[in-house]
């Protein structure tokens, strides 16, 4: 097998690709072969590492420190006796065994999972065991009530807001059009990957190695279009990878396209709250009572962001009023924000100008125990 000896039989596996990070992974206890290959190939597809043993370790750190213990029904017998731990499962191929289940009791596994069948069930349960799966990301999407609200503004500004509090947080530019967030924050020129470097994503990505290969501009993980014309990226891709960000947990930040084709409906179906941005004027207002229905079809909570100055007669609370639509604050007018941003300043970089303190007070809200803005 090409193992090492500690006590008892242990093997890494050797190859993995050179810019994908690996995480911890699960114990794997079993002398079968066949099955061993199954279960690497399965951490493999699920970007973790394993330890693998053919019997319960020596030191007992060994069996109760591994996020997920994976064990061959040809070593149930061996297990026996081994302190009882959450996240035990048995893994084995005869489907006609009755005395798989008795030994499944006996050792205390949560399931019992047959392969081939349970392949995609098992992937799954490696990934969330090796990343920690509690809660997911508060997944926020912005969308502007008509061209130049300023929907993308503040998007950066909220994950930058947001990278401030000290949360993980991720930028994903959702509109092929608008000019790449990326340049928004001036990190055009950081290494990492791109949008199209997704597009043929499929299944379940690794949070992990997905955060890992985008790039990091002022503590936020962004996730943009490269400066190339590229193919629209489809719905699957877009499902792949915001389920990979949502389940690193955090918080995750979404600027949308007013247009709602198949990849920006999956995008509003992952989100727990749109915000659209409204210009304080008739026009806007009418255009995007038009937006404001779409949205609520697809997302539960949405809500209105409204930004001055305003037309005659008018104020945060008419515009919100009109269309139907709780306040979640009004975004103040800062004349200064295209100086800034014409010396490389991103919106909401300074936390003490009226962008920055208007996302402070929008995240101490969202992020409370229990709230959601």
């Amino acid at each position: 097998m090409g193992a090492t000896r500690t006590g008892t039989e242990s093997r890494r596996p050797e190859s993995r690709a050179p810019d994908e990070p690996r995480r911890t992974g699960p114990l794997i206890v079993t002398e079968d072969l066949g099955l061993l290959d199954d279960l690497l190939r399965l951490c493999a597809a699920a970007g973790v590492e394993p330890e693998v043993h053919h019997r319960v370790p020596e030191r007992r750190t060994g069996w109760t420190d591994p996020p997920l213990v994976l064990v061959g029904d040809d070593a149930a017998a061996r297990c026996r006796g081994a302190a009882r731990r959450p996240g035990t499962v048995l893994v084995g191929r005869d489907r006609d065994d009755p005395e798989v289940w008795r030994l499944a009791v006996e050792i205390g596994a949560e399931c019992v999972l047959r392969l081939p069948d349970a392949e995609g069930l098992l992937v799954d349960r490696i990934a969330d065991a090796a990343e920690g799966a509690g809660r997911s990301a508060l997944t926020i999407g912005v969308v502007g009530g008509r061209g130049g609200a300023g929907a993308s503004t503040l998007a950066c500004a909220l994950a930058l807001g947001a990278a401030r509090t000290g949360r993980r947080t991720l930028l994903v530019d959702g509109d092929p059009l608008g000019g790449g967030l990326d340049v928004l924050l001036g990190g055009e020129r950081e290494e990492g990957r791109r949008w199209p470097d997704f597009a043929a994503s499929k299944g379940r990505l690794a949070g992990g190695a997905l955060e890992e290969s985008l790039p990091s501009v002022r503590g936020v993980r962004v996730l943009s279009w490269g400066r190339e014309p590229a193919a629209p990226v489809p719905p699957t891709a877009v499902r792949s990878v915001l389920g990979a960000a949502r389940r690193r947990g955090g918080v995750v930040v979404v600027d949308l396209p007013r247009g709602t084709d198949d990849a920006a409906a999956e995008a509003l179906a992952q989100l727990d709250l749109a915000l659209l941005v409204v210009p304080g004027e008739l026009r806007a207002v009418a255009a995007a009572h038009r937006v404001a229905l779409t949205l609520g079809t697809v997302v539960r909570d949405v809500r209105a962001v409204v930004r001055g100055p305003y037309a005659a007669g008018l104020d945060e609370r008419w515009v919100a009023d009109a269309l139907g639509l709780p306040l979640a604050g009004e975004l103040p007018y800062d004349p200064g924000i295209v100086a800034d941003q014409d010396a490389g300043v991103p919106p909401g970089a300074e936390p003490r100008g009226p962008l920055g303190r208007f996302c402070a007070a929008f995240w101490e809200r969202a992020l409370a125990p229990g709230g959601a803005a």
